[in-house]
C-alpha cells in the first residue's frame, strides 16, 4: 500500500484529495489544527487514516512531523501541502499580513525543504504545493496573498529543478487553481470550480506528474494573458 501525506487536510482541497488518495488505495497521514475535523474524517474509513495535530505555523512541529514519519512508515510516496491563508488587505494591517507569511512562506517552505529532503534521503517521492492562478502578477487588494503564492510557485519550480538533478527519483508538482468553491474563496465570482471538480482535476495532474497545472483548465487562457498584459492596464482590474 503506498502511503500519502497531506498538510492541511481539515477542509477544502486537501480534506476532498484525501478521501480521493484513500478510494485510490492509498493509507493518508492527514494533519490539521481541528482535530475535530481530523476525526471526522478519520472515521469516514478508520484503517485508511492516520491522524496528527499540528499547527504548520510552529516549525519545530514541522521538523518532528517528518522525524516522525522516519519511525512510523517503510515509506511515503507523496506529500502535498495544502495548507494556506488568504485574505484581502485594503489597509496593509499587520495583523492580516502576518498570518499570511507565516502559513504561505515560512511554514511552506519549512515543509518543502523537509519533503525534498525526506525525499532525497528515501530516493524516490513526489512533491505537490497548491500555489495560485494568483502567483503570476500583484494585485492591490490582496499583496500579501499574491506575493506569497509568488513565492510558492518560484520554490516549487526550484525544487522541480533540484529534482531533475537529483540522483533520487523526485517529481515536483505545482498546482495553480483559479476560483474555487473553498471557505477561502471570498464570495462567488466568475468561473469559480465546484470543489469537488477541482480535487478530481487536481488528482489528475497529480497522477500525470505534472510539473505545473492550472485549476481548473480553462484557467490556463487567464494564465496566458496575465502574463502579457501590461501593467498598466493590469492595475485597473485588479
Amino acid at each position: 500500500m503506498k502511503n500519502a501525506l497531506i498538510i492541511g487536510a481539515t477542509s477544502g482541497i486537501g480534506k476532498e484529495l484525501a478521501k480521493l488518495l484513500v478510494e485510490d488505495g492509498y493509507h493518508v497521514i492527514i494533519t490539521g489544527r481541528r482535530e475535530n475535523l481530523l476525526n471526522e474524517l478519520k472515521e469516514t474509513s478508520p484503517n485508511n487514516y492516520t491522524l496528527k495535530v499540528q499547527d504548520v505555523t510552529n516549525l519545530e512541529s514541522c521538523k518532528n512531523l517528518f522525524n516522525d514519519l522516519k519511525n512510523e512508515v517503510e515509506t511515503v510516496d507523496l506529500i502535498v501541502y495544502s495548507s494556506g491563508v488568504g485574505e484581502a488587505n485594503y489597509k496593509l494591517d499587520w495583523e492580516i499580513e502576518s498570518p499570511i507569511l507565516n502559513t504561505n512562506i515560512l511554514a511552506a517552505s519549512k515543509i518543502y525543504g523537509l519533503a525534498f529532503n525526506y525525499f532525497r534521503e528515501q530516493g524516490f517521492g513526489h512533491l505537490v504545493g497548491i500555489s495560485s492562478i494568483a502567483s503570476i502578477r500583484g494585485n492591490r487588494h490582496a499583496p500579501a496573498y499574491f506575493a506569497s503564492k509568488a513565492f510558492q510557485a518560484n520554490y516549487l519550480e526550484s525544487l522541480w529543478m533540484k529534482g531533475k538533478r537529483s540522483k533520487a527519483t523526485i517529481y515536483v508538482t505545482d498546482i495553480q487553481p483559479g476560483f474555487v468553491d473553498t471557505a477561502m474563496a471570498l464570495g462567488k465570482t466568475f468561473w469559480m470550480a465546484p470543489l469537488d471538480k477541482a480535487t478530481i482535476q487536481i488528482y489528475s495532474a497529480i497522477k500525470k506528474k505534472k510539473r505545473k497545472a492550472y485549476i481548473t483548465k480553462r484557467w490556463r487562457i487567464v494564465a496566458l494573458v496575465l502574463k502579457i498584459v501590461p501593467t498598466k492596464l493590469l492595475y485597473k482590474f485588479s
